[in-house]
Parts: C-alpha cells; sequence; structure tokens
C-alpha cells in the first residue's frame, strides 16, 4: 500500500507539467493546481484573469463569491451585502417549507420589497471555502486508524483560533491525495425572491435534462450575519453580510466560442470505475426507476388532486424524479456510446501494459482481479439492500416512528417519561406539515407488493405473519387505521393518555419486521473484500502512470472544483444540429395551458407580446433564454456561476444534456454540454416581471 501510495504522489507531481495540454472541455480541476495544470492552457483559449485571480487563500479571489448552498448546490454572491443567487431547484426545498395553501411560493413565486420582507430559512446554510492545504505527506504510509486520528488531530489544529470555521480532510484519487479544507459556515439565511414554478420549473420533468431548454432557473437568498459579521443563529438583530468579494455582472451575452468558466461544488462521478463496475452501477439504477416510478406516480397524482398535497411533495417528488430520470438517461446513453464496452477495451490496454513489465505487475496487476471479485462479492447483498431501501424505506409511517425515536434520544439518551415522550411529539411539527396520511397509505400498499414481488424469499417479511400469501392492502389498512403515528394530533393525545401507547402502536410492529427479517440480516452483509480499497488505489495509480501526459484530475466529491471551456451548440444525431442559445420565442412555442409543465404566466405573455425586453434583449432584439457549453459538470454544480473570460457573470448552470447522461463516468467531448440560464432573462423576470428592479441597484452590472 504505501509504495502504490508514494509512487503516485511522485506521479501527479510529474503530471502536472505533462498535463498543460489537456483539453479545455474536460476536468473538474482542483484550485490549487491550475497554476500548473491549466494556466497556460486557459490563457491560450482567451481568460483574462490570472490563477490568483482565481483562487488565492491569502487573498481575495473568484473563490471568495462562490459558496456550497444547502449541502448538495453551488451559489454565488452577487451585492456587497450578501445577496446570492442559486438554481430555483436549489432553492425549492427552502421555498417549499415556507409555502402554505394560503401563501404559496412555489406556485406564484415571491419579491421581498424591502430587507423586512425577506424570510429566515430555518435550517439552510451557506458554506465559505476558507483555505485549501495539501497534507498529503503528512498522512502517506499510515494505516486506516492512524490515519483518522491524524486527519482529526489536522481538522482540530486548523479551526483551533477560528471559532467560526470548521474543517475537514478530504480525499482525492482513491485515497492517494489529501487536501485539509477551512470552512466558514453561515446559518441565518433568508429568502428574498424567486420566480413561479411555471417559469423557473418551466418544463419540468419534460424537459429535465433535455435540450432546447427554457427554464428561468434561479432564486435569490441574502447572508445575514452577527454584529462582527461572523456567522450567527437568526436573530432579528442580524445585518446582511457584508461579502469579502463578490462577481460582477455582465449584460454583453454570449457569443460561439466565447471562453466560459465554472466554479462550484460538484456532487460524484465516477471516471475510475470498471466495467464490472458499471454493470453493478446499472442493475442497481434499475431497481431504483422501477420502484420510484411506482411510487411517483401515487405522489403526481395526488399532488394534480389537491392543492396541499402538491405543497406538501412538492421537493420530496422533485428530488427523487431528478436521478429517476437521469438513471433512465444513463442507461440509455450506456448503450448509445457503448461505455461499457469502451471500458472493457482499456482494461485490456491496461492489463497488456501492466504485463509488459514484472515492476508494473507486482504494483498493479491484482488490482482488476480484485475489483471484480468484490463486485461478485456484493451484487447480490446491495441489489437487496436497494429493493430495501427504495421500498419498504420509503413508507413515511415507518419515518416517522424513527423520526420520533430519534427525537426522543435527543431529548433523553431513551428515556422513558410522559414529559419527554410528549416534547419528542411535539418535535415533530415539521414531518406532519409534509405528510399525507392518504397519500402515504397508498404509497406503502404499492411499496409493500413491490418488495414482495422483487425481493429474495429469505428476506420476506415473515415476523407479520406468512408474507407470501397475506392480504398487504389489507395489513396496511389495519395499520394506518390503528395507528397513532398518522397524525401529530393522534400522537400527542394518545401520549397523553398512555405513556405506553408509542410502544404498543402498529407501526412498531411492522418497523420491527423491517429490522428483524430485512435490515437486520442485509446490512451486516454490506461489506467488501479485504482487498477492495487496495485494488481500486493500484488501479487509479496504474492508470495515472498508463496515461501519463494525458488530463489528470480527480473524481468529484462535493469539494469546491473549476472547470473551462467555450460557448457552443452540437449534434445529437445525423442530420441534427442543436444551436447555442434558445430565446423565449421559445417559451411560447412549447406552451400548452392544459399541462402544468408547460403553463405561460399571463404577465410573461404580455411582456412577450409587447415586446418590451428593455435593455435585456441581444443586439437583434431577442431575449436569449438558456446557451451551451462544453464545461464539465455535474450534480452539486447546479447553480454555479458560468463566468466570461474577465471572471464576470454571464448565467447559472443548472442542468447536462440527455445526450450525454453517462458523463459521471465518461467525458464525450462531441455530446457533453453544461446548460444554462442566460443571466439577462434573469435579470429580465426580476425586473420586468417581478416588479423587484430594486435589487439590482445594489448589484455591480457591467454593460
Amino acid at each position: 500500500m504505501k509504495k502504490i501510495f508514494t509512487y503516485l504522489a511522485c506521479t501527479l507531481i510529474a503530471l502536472g507539467a505533462s498535463s498543460l495540454v489537456a483539453s479545455a472541455d474536460e476536468g473538474m480541476w482542483l484550485l490549487t493546481r491550475i497554476k500548473e495544470m491549466n494556466a497556460k492552457d486557459m490563457k491560450k483559449k482567451g481568460c483574462k484573469l490570472s490563477p490568483k485571480q482565481i483562487y488565492n487563500a491569502n487573498d481575495l479571489s473568484l473563490k471568495d463569491a462562490v459558496v456550497q448552498f444547502g449541502g448538495g448546490c453551488t451559489a454565488e454572491i452577487i451585492s456587497e451585502e450578501g445577496l446570492l443567487i442559486t438554481n430555483h431547484h436549489c432553492g425549492y426545498g427552502a421555498i417549499q417549507k415556507l409555502s402554505s395553501v394560503e401563501h404559496d411560493y412555489l406556485e406564484n413565486g415571491y419579491w421581498a420589497m424591502n430587507r423586512s420582507e425577506e424570510l429566515p430559512c430555518a435550517g439552510l446554510s451557506v458554506t465559505f471555502v476558507e483555505s485549501i492545504t495539501d497534507v498529503t505527506s503528512l498522512l502517506m504510509g499510515l494505516d486506516n486508524n492512524a490515519k483518522a486520528a491524524k486527519a482529526e488531530e489536522l481538522e482540530k489544529e486548523a479551526v483551533k483560533n477560528l471559532p467560526n470555521c470548521v474543517a475537514s480532510v478530504e480525499s482525492f484519487y482513491n485515497e492517494n491525495l489529501y487536501y485539509l479544507t477551512v470552512y466558514k459556515v453561515y446559518r441565518d439565511i433568508r429568502f428574498v425572491g424567486a420566480p413561479p414554478s411555471s417559469i423557473g420549473k418551466y418544463g419540468a420533468d419534460t424537459d429535465n435534462w433535455m435540450w432546447p431548454r427554457h427554464t428561468c432557473d434561479f432564486s435569490m437568498f441574502r447572508v445575514y450575519a452577527g454584529p462582527d459579521n461572523e456567522p450567527a443563529d437568526y436573530s432579528p438583530e442580524n445585518k446582511p453580510l457584508k461579502a469579502k468579494n463578490h462577481l460582477k455582472i455582465s449584460m454583453k451575452g454570449v457569443k460561439e466560442g466565447d471562453f466560459t468558466m465554472i466554479m462550484g461544488f460538484p456532487g460524484r462521478t465516477n471516471r475510475f470505475y470498471t466495467s464490472t463496475e458499471l454493470q453493478q452501477l446499472l442493475d442497481v439504477q434499475d431497481i431504483r426507476i422501477a420502484a420510484r416510478t411506482i411510487r411517483q406516480d401515487i405522489l403526481m397524482e395526488d399532488m394534480l388532486a389537491d392543492p396541499k398535497v402538491k405543497i406538501q411533495y412538492a421537493s420530496k417528488y422533485s428530488s427523487s424524479s431528478n436521478g429517476w430520470k437521469k438513471w433512465q438517461g444513463m442507461k440509455l446513453a450506456f448503450k448509445n456510446l457503448n461505455i461499457i464496452g469502451r471500458t472493457i477495451e482499456e482494461e485490456k490496454a491496461f492489463t497488456n501494459w501492466v504485463n509488459a513489465s514484472a515492476e508494473r505487475q507486482q504494483k498493479y496487476g491484482f488490482a482488476l482481479d480484485a475489483i471484480k471479485e468484490n463486485v461478485d462479492f456484493t451484487k447480490e447483498v446491495e441489489q437487496s439492500y436497494t429493493k430495501l431501501s427504495e421500498s419498504l424505506l420509503r413508507i413515511e409511517l415507518f419515518s416517522a416512528n424513527q423520526s420520533f425515536i430519534r427525537a426522543q434520544a435527543r431529548l433523553t439518551e431513551g428515556v422513558d417519561t410522559a414529559a419527554v415522550l410528549l416534547a419528542a411529539a411535539e418535535r415533530m411539527t415539521n414531518f406532519y406539515k409534509d405528510y399525507s396520511v392518504s397519500t402515504d397509505r397508498k404509497v406503502a400498499k404499492a411499496l409493500l407488493k413491490f418488495y414482495r414481488d422483487n425481493i429474495e424469499p429469505e428476506y420476506y417479511l415473515n415476523s407479520l405473519g406468512n408474507f407470501a400469501t397475506m392480504d398487504l392492502d389489507a395489513y396496511v389498512d389495519a395499520m394506518f387505521d390503528n395507528s397513532i403515528f398518522t397524525s401529530q394530533e393522534k400522537l400527542i393525545a394518545a401520549l397523553k393518555e398512555d405513556q405506553k401507547a408509542a410502544k404498543n402502536d402498529p407501526v412498531v410492529e411492522f418497523t420491527s419486521a423491517i429490522v428483524k427479517d430485512a435490515l437486520g440480516k442485509i446490512a451486516p452483509n454490506l461489506r467488501t473484500t479485504p482487498n477492495f480499497e487496495k485494488a481500486q488505489t493500484a488501479y487509479t495509480a496504474g492508470l495515472l502512470e498508463m496515461k501519463k501526459g494525458e488530463p489528470s484530475y480527480p473524481d468529484a466529491n462535493f469539494t469546491m472544483r473549476f472547470t473551462y471551456g467555450n460557448v457552443m451548440g452540437y449534434s445529437p444525431k445525423d442530420a441534427v444540429y442543436y444551436d447555442y442559445f434558445t430565446t423565449i420565442d421559445g417559451v411560447m412555442e412549447k406552451e400548452d395551458p392544459n399541462n402544468w409543465e408547460f403553463v405561460v404566466p399571463a404577465k410573461l405573455k404580455e411582456l412577450y407580446e409587447a415586446k418590451d425586453y428593455g435593455q435585456y434583449a441581444d443586439d437583434k432584439g431577442n431575449l436569449v433564454a438558456c446557451f451551451l457549453s462544453n464545461n464539465d459538470i455535474t450534480g452539486g454544480n447546479s447553480g454555479s456561476p458560468i463566468m466570461n473570460a474577465k471572471g464576470e457573470l454571464i448565467g447559472l448552470a443548472f442542468d447536462g444534456n440527455w445526450e450525454s447522461m453517462s458523463s459521471d463516468i465518461m467525458f464525450e467531448p462531441s455530446l457533453q454540454r453544461c446548460i444554462s440560464v442566460d443571466i439577462r432573462y434573469v435579470l429580465f423576470i426580476i425586473d420586468k416581471f417581478g416588479g423587484a428592479g430594486y435589487l439590482l441597484n445594489e448589484m455591480d452590472i457591467v454593460k
């Protein structure tokens, strides 16, 4: 292990110089290595900024204006007063929590017309990167326990004199490179404004991951701080953050071939996966697609029938359907682009390269066989766990019981007293606010059947009876009819009458059966083979050595990254070419008043018919909606700023395209495109449609 690790560290240093020829379109680059790996290529392609203007640990740079939004998106600061912008779908959960039937901010949108109308978002945070330090030499060669202990020591030391910061040691290249990142997390975030979903989510599931696109996918929030401009819990006395840096906004628009760059927090890629791992990935995703189709159909039916249910389940449905559609596109792209076949060919080349040297055989020769051994070992149990997690564990009545237990544990560490139990029940207000018992009853019936039809008999819930033949509909009805967990009012009333009511509830029997018959049998087997991690490390090291001189960047892991490219269209198939931009004309062409996904607000139609685009039109009088570039992004980049050669904001990245849904595995230069909403369309919606043009006064707009 130590030999492999040490060799790779040296290899990465060597690659720093040789990778200057890296293609601009591919790569989620580490900010600390831009100077050595990308600077010359970026300058050649038109970038006007120096590496230090992009990332500088000791002075202001672009990284100080880019934040992680919540836990899974990116946002950017666009004023000195802490105003930030991200995607509509990134703010969706926070907006949903603030919504009610009386104040449906998802359906109708919202604009704070002054600071007092900015709405606090409980639980929402944004995270700034303070510094990034290479600590590989301090962790190299340590065993797992020693490595974990050393990492914890480094994290504590890094924030010893920084009370408002947290630190994290993060690994790259499959545990071969380590960085210590110091973060500052702000906890008082307030909702400033967003368009209605008919604009911010225009096209919904149908258009998701597709081009041409016409979605104005943005929402706005503001970061608040304590009197010392440091992070603080919500208080009416807090003031807008005095931002260290913010992005200028360009009104010049984009043209084909323009240089672009994106900074953000991409989530997960697996570009070092083997062919056997890829097949395992597809098999698991097939299970997820099948289970989510059943659940989502029920949710959507109820959402369309009841405005209250629509609000309750909007965010739940959206988060589920996003992956559901992506996995379908990935399966199609794998087939069309022969992803597994090409990976097999790479493995053959790797094997031939390894076998040509006795030294390489010793270092890397075991890797592919050991990875395949792990796949064979984990395949069945991983599929079984996926069947369980996508069915029984998605039943919200089960989740209600688990939430109650967790709330009780936080209060008392398991002590049962009437006061504690009632307090635990009272802490579940947020859960029940977004819970429809009638919807969950339908979901429970459907997913129990899915589980029984697909799971291996050894994981049947036989604690409930003869699971193979029992009437599942009748069982679910009895459980829901008699459970006190179907509403907060019922739960509190029952606990006031009988302290043991929660323990004697039928959902407890259901939960116990899941734990005893399914989860308890499956979970202990969710482990890897002894040589798996070592094999991944070796395979990664070998590939880097074999491909020395080619682009080298680690898989995405929610750490800050940088990608650059150009504005361009693409040809998805023979005789078809997609232009690099869309306009508001396409919004109107897609309009369908009878389809909730394509309803156009009356005011937007009025502005369109009057061609009242003001300063937001391009030089031909068009209002550009979205545009394409070949920047390398993935989930987590949603809301990322897409910037021009000067680092000015020209749009917000919000999606990838259908033809390259395999991009988390393999980059396709001719097909892979990043879809961004044009910042001029965003400003048009804020000003002309939303009537909140005053917000532009605090922005630094370049014309």
